[in-house]
């Protein structure tokens, strides 16, 4: 399975760009429209990707961070959801502007995007709204951290308030790992 990958940008189309590796193998991968825009030709890249393969095609996907790798694989869990409406849902905006509208419940939000019918926006708030609302608290962390990120998921995970793991985890050394953060923000809300 092919989960990352780096190369130089050969060819750019509206949803998906060209890219050539080093080993001189080129792959057609597909993305957001707002990534696609960033992208320059010619420029490296480096891409965490996810392989749809069916009976006809294989089709890859390419994301800018692992974050966005990992919204887009929760986002096909939904029945109605496919690996395109997801492209499409991730080019309305920030990861935290989409997690927020479907913490939020924001419905016609989500049916901005091609193809979304009102139910399945529904069916998506209803069965990502629990999930998301812990990522979407945890970008509401003023960390700058990936380790600070993750232990504020796994002490809300715990059932601790999510304020509450905020304070305390503004007070911490946030170049610790996540896991010695947890560890020390456990001492300090109390068990």
């Amino acid at each position: 399975m092919i989960a990352f990958i780096q190369g130089t940008v050969q060819e750019k189309g509206k949803e998906s760009i060209l890219i050539l590796t080093n080993s001189g193998v080129g792959y057609a991968i597909f993305m957001s429209v707002l990534d696609v825009a960033q992208i320059e030709k010619g420029s490296t890249v480096s891409l965490y990707t996810h392989l749809k393969v069916s009976e006809n095609d294989m089709q890859l996907f390419g994301f800018t961070s692992f974050q966005q790798q990992a919204f887009f694989e929760l986002l096909l869990s939904v029945k109605g959801v496919g690996p395109k409406a997801a492209l499409r849902i991730l080019s309305l905006g920030s990861l935290e502007e989409i997690q927020g509208a479907i913490a939020r419940s924001d419905v016609k939000y989500l049916t901005a995007v091609q193809g979304m019918g009102g139910k399945t926006a529904e069916r998506l708030v209803v069965e990502l709204k629990s999930k998301v609302g812990v990522l979407a608290q945890s970008h509401d962390v003023d960390i700058d951290s990936e380790a600070m990120g993750e232990a504020f998921e796994a002490l809300v995970s715990l059932g601790y308030n999510g304020n509450e793991v905020r304070e305390v985890l503004k007070s911490l050394d946030f170049s610790q790992t996540s896991a010695h953060l947890i560890k020390q923000a456990l001492k300090q809300l109390g068990r």
